[in-house]
This record gives C-alpha cells, structure tokens and sequence, in this order.
C-alpha cells in the first residue's frame, strides 16, 4: 500500500506523526516543547536520510553539490558551537579548528547520527532548562559578540538544523541516485 494511501485513510498501517503533531509535552513553556519537537524531527530525519548510505555515499559531491556528509558534520558541529554560545560562552579553539573540516571525512552514517543525535541531546538539555524569565537573557555570538537573546538564539539552532536537513535529505537522494546509476 502506498504511503499517500495511508494518508487519506485507506486501510493499512497508522503513519507515524510528526514530532509536532505528537502532542502537547505536559509542565512545559510551549515555546520550549516546540523548539524540543523540532530537535526530534532532525533527529529522525538524520537518520532516515543517512539510513544505510555507504561512506561513498555520504562523501560523494554529485554534480559538484554538497555532500551528505558536509550538511550532517555541519548540523552536528553548527548546533555544539550555537549551544555553546546558548550557554553564555565563546567558542574554544577545538570548536573553531573543526569549522574548516566539516566537508572532508570517513565517518559512516551511524557515526554521524551518533554525532548529531549528540549535539542534539545537548541543545534539548539546554533548551529544557530556560524558563520565560530566560527568554531575554542577551547572549554573545561570534568573534564580533553580537547581542541576541536566548530564545531567538534557540529558535535559530532549531532553524539553522532545519536547513541543513533539508540539504542533507537532497543530497542523500542525489548521491544514492547517481551513484546507482554510476555517475
């Protein structure tokens, strides 16, 4: 059966929803619940999308796109160092050294859902423990130290890994395609 069939209420197994649509996380600020949903929803598709890729795969830069594995380590990397910045700290010099290597590497597929799984759960800690009274808190970001509050800075992890995603969903379909056809 198809999943469209699915959808519309033809008989057949119940889809699972979406994060979003999973309901309402009870003693929670909705903000925080919804920012917690959008983690999971990266999370799962991270991993549906990297699936059973091979390294090839994932490194492969079809038609000179961006590989699999440059929007995963980006995902995983980009949402350690804006959680770092979530905590009211700068960057170390590791974090900023790891920036320029995120579009080269080896790292299977359970590697980096284990890295992004990683940098995840660290941003659900994070996010969990703002209360309203946070929301305003001013933190520093970048070199420059622009000032944002913590929930635009939240709010923008959960963007920015939507983005990336995105690109990594595309590039997972690009490269298995392409490389089954041999190009």
């Amino acid at each position: 059966m198809k999943e469209r069939d699915q959808l519309i209420g033809l008989p057949g197994p119940e889809p699972q929803l979406e994060p979003w649509m999973r309901g309402i996380r009870e003693g929670i600020d909705p903000v925080i619940g919804h920012l917690m949903r959008a983690a999971e929803q990266i999370r799962e598709d991270a991993a549906s999308a990297l699936g059973d890729l091979s390294s090839a795969q994932i490194w492969a830069k079809p038609h000179g796109m961006t590989s699999v594995g440059f929007h995963a380590k980006h995902l995983a990397g980009s949402t350690e160092r804006l959680s770092t910045y979530l905590a009211g700290r700068q960057l170390t010099p590791e974090q900023l050294a790891a920036i320029p290597t995120e579009g080269e590497g080896n790292e299977t597929a359970a590697e980096l859902v284990g890295r992004i799984t990683a940098a995840l759960d660290r941003y659900e800690d994070m996010v969990s423990s703002l209360s309203r009274q946070d929301f305003g808190s001013i933190r520093e970001v970048g070199r420059k130290r622009y000032p944002v509050t913590a929930i635009s800075l939240a709010i923008h992890i959960a963007e920015h890994g939507q983005r990336h995603i995105g690109g990594l969903i595309g590039a997972a379909k690009l490269a298995s395609t392409v490389m089954l056809r041999g190009g």
